[in-house]
């Protein structure tokens, strides 16, 4: 595996920006890039305007003349949180825009796989859809486009993915990604173009006098929908990213929330008042995401729709069981992943500049889960295939910074024409599909692609860390404060220490996380290193340990004290 380097982040000296915060949580903004206060402001007011998004004059256009004319409507989402949460978001503002006669479709991925494809649009015909609107996804959907223009209906593309070289043909297109859009932010994940539409429609039809006689709806109600999409997606947190990210959080601490994010709250077991991001990312984005691995979708969308707490808290509890079975499914296709890599008996000389795996029994909807855990282990561009049938294999990529992946596979596409039936995606993950007996060509090529493109700088492991603490800098308080100060994530990385440290207590918990009580300038500090390998830990003749640490908030029976998270965790 290759050699982790921890290295100090770059200090960003200003004397001129003044901002209310310690001299520490002053000093990482700068080291992120922060240039000014502003950039900081998370209210409402600051979010950029929806009028810059290339095409949303036309896609307000097309959705107001629905209403007028009573067109049947039919949101068709992605089987991914984003997708859950743009398709819910949609049908929920539209519901309180007047809209009645509106549906949704999300393609069960082992029958249909992603995307407006034909087969949903055949689909949509038979439910009476004579408007389509795409959440998340439709980009890259030109087949899929063209059978609904060719079967005369009308169809609205908001999508964030990045375009190919043809875009379809549909009546409008709203994604800051595609050409000519001067949206600032590109960032935003499918849910928050979404959401952008929504707002821009409900201006659209303040113009026309709609809601002379009645009141025009809140939409930052939803805001809670939009962080938990945008967190779950892993898109970059820039300023406007971070802005509706936040505003969705103080939603959900202050309770006033959809019923179905509460009852993900509930069955993750993590505290609503002091919800953070990561929690949006780590513990409800992938009991969202389980229902589109393991079954259906519509599971999540329903919950997020749901009115009724009971309801709710039961189709929470459906989800938190599929997530179980997800990870012992994971967990199984990781072994045999890791022991199939570690016959080949790799080490820095001969990683190769990619991994690619295909097992005939590997879970289609897991693959992504296991190229991501593959990927953090080996520190490479990561992709794993899993049967889709007729003779085709279907992969998920995971990349790492610095490695476009999707422009990696463009790459390949232009080198074995034809090879790759499909692909789609954006810098760190990607999908794609192609022959079963076109595998080990596509390993090679891509292998070659990534030789020549990718300097080998950029395949080693740099933990970037924002320096030592000072022992009086272990306190509650400066732990209250960097956990309120983000939202962190995706861009805008958490605070991260490092520091050797005497080790006064170890112990497993759990089965393979590590509970110690570290001595940080005399005083006793309690840390915990999840996951850890057990071959190496505990162990009683290790005195001293290297750590990579967040400085966080424990909290346990009423309970708060000072607690040392350890991102990475080495003998000394």
């Amino acid at each position: 595996m290759p050699t982790v380097q921890v290295t100090k982040r770059p200090t960003i000296a200003s004397a001129s920006i003044s901002l209310p915060c310690s001299p520490l949580l002053k000093q990482l903004y700068l080291n992120r890039g922060i240039k000014s206060a502003e950039e900081l402001d998370n209210s409402t007011k600051s979010l950029l305007h929806a009028q810059q998004l290339k095409g949303i004059t036309e896609a307000c256009e097309l959705l107001y003349q629905a209403l007028l004319s009573s067109q049947k409507i039919i949101v068709v989402g992605d089987f991914d949180a984003d997708g859950a949460t743009s398709t819910a978001l949609s049908i929920l503002a539209l519901r309180g825009l007047g809209f009645t006669n509106i549906d949704y479709l999300i393609p069960n991925r082992f029958d249909y796989g992603y995307g407006l494809s034909p087969e949903i649009v055949e689909l949509a015909i038979a439910r009476g859809a004579q408007l389509l609107m795409t959440v998340d996804n439709g980009i890259s959907s030109i087949s899929g486009v063209k059978y609904a223009k060719d079967n005369g209906l009308k169809v609205l593309v908001t999508d964030h993915h990045l375009p190919g070289e043809e875009i379809p043909q549909a009546d409008a297109i709203v994604n800051p990604n595609q050409e000519g859009c001067p949206f600032p932010s590109k960032n935003l994940a499918g849910v928050g173009v979404a959401f952008y539409v929504m707002l821009a429609l409900r201006a659209f039809m303040q113009q026309k006098g709609y809601f002379t006689n009645i009141k025009a709806p809140n939409l930052a109600t939803l805001l809670d929908i939009v962080a938990l999409g945008t967190v779950a997606d892993v898109v970059v947190l820039d300023a406007n990213n971070r802005t509706l990210v936040q505003q969705g959080l103080a939603r959900i601490r202050a309770g006033v929330c959809r019923v179905g994010i509460s009852a993900l709250i509930s069955v993750a077991k993590r505290n609503q008042v002091q919800l953070v991001a990561s929690d949006l990312g780590f513990s409800l984005g992938p009991r969202l995401n389980a229902a589109g691995r393991l079954d259906e979708m519509s599971f999540g969308v329903e919950l997020l729709l749901c009115e009724n707490v009971e309801q709710a808290n039961i189709l929470a509890n459906e989800l938190d069981a599929l997530n179980q079975s997800r990870r012992e499914i994971e967990q199984s296709m990781q072994e045999e992943a890791l022991k199939n890599l570690a016959d080949l008996a790799l080490d820095e000389s001969n990683i190769p500049h990619a991994i690619c795996l295909f097992e005939s029994e590997w879970h289609q909807g897991v693959i992504g889960l296991v190229a991501s855990r593959i990927k953090e282990k080996y520190y490479r561009p990561t992709i794993a295939f899993a049967k889709a049938g007729n003779g085709e294999i279907k992969a998920s990529a995971r990349s790492i910074p610095g490695v476009h992946i999707r422009d990696m596979l463009d790459l390949v596409d232009k080198k074995l024409p034809g090879v790759i039936l499909k692909f789609g995606g954006h810098a760190m993950a990607a999908g794609l599909s192609l022959k079963e007996t076109d595998f080990e060509l596509f390993a090679t090529t891509l292998n070659r692609v990534l030789e020549e493109q990718v300097s080998t700088e950029l395949l080693n492991n740099i933990i970037l860390s924002d320096g030592q603490l000072s022992g009086h800098q272990f306190t509650l308080e400066q732990a209250q404060e960097l956990r309120d100060a983000g939202p962190w994530g995706q861009g805008f990385p958490a605070p991260l220490f490092d520091g050797v440290f005497k080790i006064l207590q170890q112990r497993l918990v759990g089965e393979k996380h590590l509970k110690m009580t570290l001595e940080v300038d005399g005083k006793a500090i309690e840390a915990i290193a999840f996951n850890v390998d057990v071959a190496l830990w505990p162990n009683p003749t290790l005195k001293k340990a290297n750590c990579v640490y967040r400085l966080d908030v424990n909290e346990f029976r009423g309970n708060r004290t000072v607690q040392m998270l350890i991102e990475y965790l080495q003998p000394e």
